[in-house]
Order: C-alpha cells, then sequence, then structure tokens
C-alpha cells in the first residue's frame, strides 16, 4: 500500500449546536483525506447530534470528528486508529457510512465498534478495520475485540468516517492498512521555503514597531505552479486552514515579527489539500548606534559666545551611527522626525544650531544595498556654556632666611580665586607660558612651584571634565617681604593620669598675642611643619595634641586676604608633674590612742627642697602624724608650679573586746566552747588549760570537743596587731564513775569546772536510785566518799543533781565501784 509522510493535525475545538458553530465534528464539516497518508487529529465536542438511530452499536457522538475518504481504485479499506495515550482507559470508538451517502441522508452505519478495551481486558486500547475481522458491528462495552472487518472498496466510491471518544482526553492517529488507495492532494510548486516568504520593510505608522502591510496574493502562482482545478486560500493559523475557517486577504498587516501563515491549496475535483506554510518578516532597517551628544562648546565665531548658539560637522558622527557597516549607509540629517522619514528638508552639514543650547535633530540612515528599508535616530545637538575665568595674584612669605623673592608655591591655593563660584569641579592646569598652554606641555607642579622671577606670571588653564570646553587666565605670583616673630607659648603642665608629655591645646589661643600690633583683619592658621605652613597643606585644628613629648616646634602662617604676611615658629612645652608613690592604705590601732601615725607626702627622686606640700589638715610639712581614723590628702608642687595629689587613707584595727564565753558542757569529752568578741581587728582565737597545753590560735572562734576544767581563752588581732586579750572560765563536768578504797585514786566524786573560784555558789546534791538524798556537799569540799551516816555505800549507780550559781541545772548519774 502507498504511504505518505504528510501529517493533518486538528487542534482541539469548542463547538455548539448551533449551525454557525459547526466544525469538522459535522458531516457538512468533514476532513477530506487524501494521499494514503497517516492522519494524527484530536477531537472535542459533538456539533450537531448526527448519530441517534443510525448504528446498530449502542452509541452517539461524544467527543467527534467526522473524516471523507474517496478510493480510486479497487481494494480494501483497513486502518488501525492508535491513542496518543497507551492508558486502557482511552476509548475510542467509530462508525463508517456509505458507500456514496450525502449529509443529511447518512443512513445506517456499514461498520461500526464501541468495545470498551478496559471492559474486555483487551491489553490495548487500539480500534480499527481489519482485513483479519469477520464481524461489521460490535459493542458496547465488554462485547467485541475493538476491530471488525475491512470493506470492499470500488474505485469512486466515497465513505464518511466518524471517529468518537466517549472516554479519556487523549488525541489519536490512523494509519492506513488496506490496500484502496486515495486521491494525492495538490503540491506545493515553490522550488523551497525562501521563495515563498514574503518580506517588506516597515513603511506604516509608527515604522517602527515592525508591523505592515503585505499582499499574500503573491504567493499564489508561485505555489499553484501549472496545477490545474486548484484553489489558495490563506489562513492565521494551521487549524484555521485544515477545516477551511477565517481565511484572510490582501491587504493583510502582521500581528508579529516573523509571522507564520498558512497557505491551503485545494483540488475542486478531489476536496484533497495541501497546507502551506511560510513567514512574514519585516526586514529591519540599518543596524545603527543611538549617537552620544554632539557637545560642542561656545564660542566667537558667530560674535557672541554666550548665546548657546555654534558650528555642528553632522557628518562627524556618520561612523559612530553606523558602525563598521557606515561605507553601505546613506545619511541624511533632518529636523524634524517626519522630514527624516519622508526625506525631505536636509539640513546643511556645516549645520550652525537654531535652538539654543540643546537642539534635537534627527538621522535617516538608508542601506544602499537594500534600498527603501530605512533607520531613523535622535541626536542631540548640545551647546556647553564656556568656563568664565578670572585673572588673580598669589602671595607667598619667602622660605628663609633671606630676603630673595624666591620661594615655593602651592599654585592650588589660587583655583577658588581663578575659576567661577559655579565651577568647583573643574580642572586647572598651569604652564609657565602661553607656548606651553597652547601645546599642554612641560605642566608645573602646582602643589610646590619654585618661581622663577618676583613677580612673575604663569598661566592657567580651567577645563569642564564633563563638557571639555576650557579658558585661560594668567596667575601673578609675588613673593611677601612682611614678617611675623616667633611665638613662645606659656608652658603648661602635664596631665593627670596621662603623664607622658602629649597634651590637648587650644591654639586659638595664641592668635590675639601672635597679631598683637599687626595690621588688623589678618588670617592665621598653625601648621605641623614648615613644608605645610608655606604651602598651605593640612592645617592644624585649632584643638591640637602635641606628637613630639614635652617641647615641640608648630608653624604659624599668618595671611592678609590670602596673601602671605609671614611664616613662624611657635614652640610648645610641657611641664612635668611631681612623681609620687601611689595611694596607700594604713592601720591605726584605736587601743595605742594618742600614740601617733607617721604619714608622708611621697615625693620620689629629687630633694624635696624643690617641692611644696598642702595637706587637707592644713599642714604643709613633707610628713604628718595623726592618730585619727580618715582620709588623707596631700597635694605636692614643683617649683614648676606644677602639682599633683596623693590620698593616704588610715582604716582602723584595735584589739579585741570578748563579750561573752558561751560552755555547751556537763559531758566528760565532747563540750563546745564559743567565744564571742566584738572590735576593729581581724581576730585569732586560743585557749590554754590548767597544765599550760594550748589548742593553738584558730581562725575560728569555737571549739569543739573541750575536756571539763578552767581554761584561759586569749585572742589576739592580726589585722594590724593591735595585741591579745585573755579571760579566764570553766568546763564542767564529772566523773562517770569512783573508786574510794583509800587508794588515793578516785576516792572522792566531785564535779569538774567548779571550785571557791567558778560558780562557788553551786550546790551538788547525790541521790541513791529510790531518790534518797544521800549527800549534799558544795564545790570548795572534796566531794562524796561514798559513805552515808559514815557507813561504806555498796557498788551501784547513783543520781546526782547540780545547781550551779549561774542558775543552770544538771541531772545525771554514775558508778560506785568498791
Amino acid at each position: 500500500m502507498k504511504t505518505l509522510n504528510y501529517t493533518f493535525l486538528i487542534v482541539c475545538f469548542i463547538t455548539s449546536n448551533l449551525a454557525f458553530g459547526q466544525q469538522p465534528t459535522d458531516c457538512t464539516q468533514a476532513i477530506t483525506v487524501c494521499g494514503n497518508s497517516n492522519v494524527s487529529l484530536n477531537v472535542s465536542g459533538i456539533g450537531t447530534q448526527e448519530l441517534l438511530g443510525s448504528n446498530t452499536c449502542s452509541s452517539q457522538e461524544n467527543n467527534s470528528i467526522w473524516l471523507k475518504v474517496t478510493t480510486v481504485n479497487d481494494g480494501t479499506l483497513a486502518f488501525t486508529l492508535t491513542p496518543e495515550s497507551n492508558s486502557i482507559t482511552e476509548d475510542y470508538d467509530f462508525f463508517i457510512f456509505g458507500p456514496n451517502v450525502t449529509c443529511g441522508n447518512i443512513g445506517q452505519a456499514i461498520r461500526c465498534s464501541t468495545t470498551n478495551p478496559q471492559a474486555i481486558n483487551q491489553g490495548n486500547n487500539l480500534t480499527g478495520l481489519s482485513v483479519n475481522a469477520n464481524d461489521t458491528a460490535e459493542g458496547p462495552g465488554g462485547a467485541g475485540n475493538s476491530f471488525v472487518s475491512a470493506i470492499n472498496a470500488t474505485a469512486g466510491d466515497s465513505y464518511y468516517i466518524v471517529i468518537d471518544r466517549p472516554i479519556g482526553n487523549s488525541p489519536f492517529s490512523l494509519e492506513w492498512t488496506g490496500t484502496a488507495q486515495f486521491a494525492e492532494p495538490p503540491a506545493n510548486s515553490a522550488i523551497n521555503q525562501n521563495e515563498i516568504t514574503l518580506e517588506n520593510c516597515d513603511l506604516t505608522l509608527p515604522y517602527d514597531d515592525e508591523i505592515t502591510t503585505f499582499n499574500l496574493e503573491l504567493n499564489t502562482p508561485i505555489i499553484r505552479g501549472n496545477q490545474n482545478n486548484v484553489t489558495i486560500t490563506y489562513h492565521e493559523s494551521e487549524s484555521d486552514a485544515n477545516i477551511n475557517s477565517d481565511a484572510i486577504s490582501s491587504p493583510y498587516t502582521n500581528i508579529s515579527n516573523p509571522q507564520t501563515l498558512y497557505a491551503k491549496v485545494t483540488n475542486t475535483i478531489t476536496e484533497c489539500y495541501t497546507i502551506v506554510p511560510f513567514n512574514l518578516t519585516i526586514k529591519n532597517g540599518p543596524t545603527i548606534t543611538t549617537p552620544t551628544d554632539y557637545q560642542v562648546c561656545d564660542d566667537t565665531t558667530d560674535g557672541n559666545d554666550t548665546n548657546g548658539q555654534s558650528l555642528f560637522i553632522l557628518s562627524s558622527k556618520n561612523n559612530e551611527i553606523g558602525g563598521s557597516n557606515a561605507s553601505n549607509y546613506i545619511f541624511s540629517y533632518h529636523s524634524t522626525f517626519l522630514n527624516a522619514l519622508n526625506n525631505t528638508d536636509v539640513l546643511s552639514d556645516n549645520f550652525y544650531n537654531t535652538t539654543p543650547n540643546q537642539q534635537t535633530i534627527y538621522v535617516r540612515v538608508e542601506n544602499a544595498l537594500d534600498v527603501g528599508c530605512i533607520s531613523i535616530t535622535p541626536l542631540n545637538l548640545v551647546v556647553n556654556p564656556i568656563i568664565t575665568t578670572f585673572d588673580s595674584i598669589l602671595f607667598q612669605c619667602d622660605d628663609d632666611d633671606l630676603i630673595d623673592g624666591f620661594t615655593i608655591f602651592n599654585l592650588d591655593e589660587a583655583i577658588t580665586d581663578i575659576t567661577d563660584a559655579f565651577s568647583s569641579n573643574n580642572q586647572v592646569d598651569f604652564y609657565e607660558n602661553y607656548t606651553d598652554a597652547t601645546s599642554q606641555t612641560n605642566e608645573l607642579n602646582s602643589l610646590a612651584y619654585s618661581n622663577i622671577s618676583n613677580p612673575q606670571t604663569v598661566i592657567a588653564i580651567v577645563t569642564n571634565p564633563i563638557t571639555g570646553c576650557f579658558e585661560t587666565a594668567e596667575l601673578t605670583l609675588e613673593v611677601s617681604t612682611t614678617s611675623i616673630n616667633n611665638y613662645i607659648a606659656p608652658p603648661v603642665c602635664d596631665e593627670v593620669g596621662s603623664e607622658d608629655g602629649l597634651n590637648a591645646f587650644d591654639l586659638s589661643e595664641f592668635s590675639t598675642t601672635i597679631l598683637n600690633g599687626l595690621p588688623s583683619n589678618l588670617d592665621i592658621n598653625y601648621y605641623d611643619n614648615y613644608n605645610d605652613a608655606l604651602l598651605e597643606q593640612n592645617p592644624l585644628p585649632n584643638n591640637y595634641n602635641n606628637t613630639t613629648p614635652y617641647n615641640q616646634i608648630i608653624y604659624v602662617r599668618v595671611e592678609d586676604d590670602n596673601a602671605c604676611y609671614g611664616i613662624n615658629e611657635v614652640a610648645l612645652s610641657i611641664l612635668e608633674l611631681p612623681q609620687l608613690e601611689a595611694d596607700e592604705t594604713l592601720l591605726y590601732c584605736l587601743n595605742n590612742f594618742p600614740e601617733a601615725l607617721s604619714i608622708t607626702g611621697g615625693v620620689i627622686g629629687n630633694s624635696n627642697n624643690y617641692y611644696y606640700y598642702n595637706w587637707n589638715t592644713g599642714d604643709t610639712t613633707i610628713n604628718v602624724e595623726v592618730n585619727a581614723i580618715g582620709t588623707y590628702v596631700v597635694t605636692v608642687t614643683n617649683i614648676l608650679g606644677c602639682s599633683k595629689s596623693r590620698t593616704i587613707t588610715v582604716e582602723p584595727s584595735n584589739i579585741a573586746t570578748i563579750n561573752d564565753i558561751i560552755v555547751v558542757d556537763s559531758t566528760i569529752d565532747n563540750n563546745q566552747v564559743t567565744v564571742l568578741t566584738s572590735g576593729e581587728g581581724e581576730y585569732q582565737f586560743e585557749l590554754i588549760d590548767f597544765s599550760g597545753e594550748s589548742t593553738g590560735f584558730q581562725s575560728s572562734n569555737i571549739f569543739n570537743n573541750i575536756s571539763p576544767g578552767f581554761y584561759t581563752a586569749t585572742v589576739k588581732d592580726i589585722k594590724n596587731d593591735c595585741g591579745t586579750i585573755d579571760q579566764l572560765f570553766s568546763v564542767v563536768g564529772f566523773p562517770l564513775y569512783f573508786t574510794p578504797n583509800n587508794d588515793s585514786q578516785n576516792d572522792y566524786w566531785q564535779v569538774y569546772g567548779v571550785s571557791s573560784q567558778f560558780q562557788p555558789n553551786s550546790v551538788i546534791q547525790i541521790f541513791d536510785r529510790y531518790g534518797k538524798l544521800i549527800k549534799q556537799f558544795a564545790p570548795s569540799s572534796q566531794g562524796w566518799d561514798g559513805t552515808f551516816n559514815g557507813l561504806p555505800m555498796p557498788t551501784n549507780d547513783y543520781w546526782f543533781t547540780v545547781k550551779l550559781q549561774d542558775g543552770r541545772i544538771y541531772k545525771d548519774h554514775f558508778t560506785l565501784k568498791r
């Protein structure tokens, strides 16, 4: 079977049931298939519903498209329909009417298939006519296998094929597989695509939007060639061409650049057609560059250098506008855009602007190799104002002790006098003569120029760096013979806390003295070195910190209306302060009052004969005796008059006062003693028993595990070693047993820590286990000897009560052993 590689693509159509909405979804708008080419199509909508009651496959139009085929030979009509998506849910049906029926009287379908491929587990979603099938109709749903038998067609027979998609949204393609062939579509007789590309210059307003009109029919004879029975229509889209909708005609205005149009070439007999795309192209004018402003300086060519008018050589802009292709272009200059468009009123190459200061003209550029296509660009003609300059005089001081009229000038000092107030950004260059200035050679060093005569005139060229306009001025250099005296500034004392010989000076305070006796209205400035003063650069601020410790020379320059009156030295001196010992804190024992403590002014190094002392006590000696707590400040002044202060703080210390000794006792060893003190000192504590054994000094005032007995508590000051204080005390206790057997060992039972000296009025009572009073005695007695009414008491536990003199009462028991 013959196969052509021609593809028809129909985009989705939105249709309705109205007559004017009919598309290939209706019989009357059926697409004629020619040349046995594979067909790729899409469906959308139904147009007019034409299948109801016309088929045995129980279906109607859902989303349909109508095709018409006419065979030119006897053969089988067969095809395979393949959805673009291979999803089994994409379901296509088809219906075939014929042969040789007419729209409106199509009769019953001779072939139809509405089988659902998913319902029959088909494995694919293909459908069509097959020479291997036997049935002529199948479906709906799970009935059939999606293919029905091919049609045995006779030459000249025509058939309508309706493709419908009830489920899915995929486009489809048809592959013709039978032996029947269709009429060939007409051919495109154009030799190549360039032959039918239409090109125009943009010759309609606004001329630069790449939109203009075209004569489409120029392509008609080229596409038709020698073919007969052919009509050609033109369309904006391929879809319009396929369905023969919305044909366009000349003159046609393009809507984009480039733009593709479609020519539909139709055989009036077979209705087969070919769609031929071609391009509309707007030919651009010459590629040009928008020129920079054409700037000149106002001059006296016309006798007036302030009227904003001058002469312009217009052709000097050709190369900038046309670039490397300028030689292929034709340039003309015009006063208006319309004149440039129409090529009228061409301006003279030597053009004198008619609008002062700035005028816009238009440049027409035409390609000499492609006459008719032009480009137009504006060109601004700018007349820049002249620079106003003033001749000036610059005075300078002589730069050495010899008054010879030669010195160094900073020429830049005269710039503000040479140029006007509106030209502060102008560039100023200096030359010794007009010859050098004209050739701009041998430019002078403006920051340090040595004059060669007195007076001397140098030439200044003032240039506006933006416009390039320049003017000259004369600067006369004169060396002043006036002078001022050196000045020694009053010495100042170094700053306390920053004794480095570097101080802050208010230089303005010197000016009155320096200018005393000189003419009025003089200006004065200070500089770090002579060269800066001479060239008037890097002036010092009035609030100045010297940079050389203790002694430094700076320079003062006095001017009379920018003329140097004189330069001389200013001597700065910083005096050293007394060197004193650091502030200190001393301790005084209050218990030593009225003994005195000696404090001193603390001068380091130099003889005391060079210093004066002033204490806040009123004393004026280097040392002062004090016996009171307080802050003592001495101000020490050296013979230069510089003072510095030193502070001595006297803080108290003292011997301790023992306020109380608290004893938690009545046991043998686990007794606690707390020594309570007061005082301004810092204290340590010690206990010494009657045998002389000491606990040693400790920071804590609490002593644990103290045995009963008599003790001395000692407290000493360690803050300033102000002395110690002692106090006797006792720890009350008792023995747990005694053995009254006259062996001189434990023969008596007595309470420890009480005696005729400690708690002498205490009462001690002993009871047997039944509470009977056995013995009562005082601390001054030997104690109990273990008898009652002269008879020895047996071994046993006995109870006791101790009523101390201070009111405390202790009760416990002990053992008598025999």
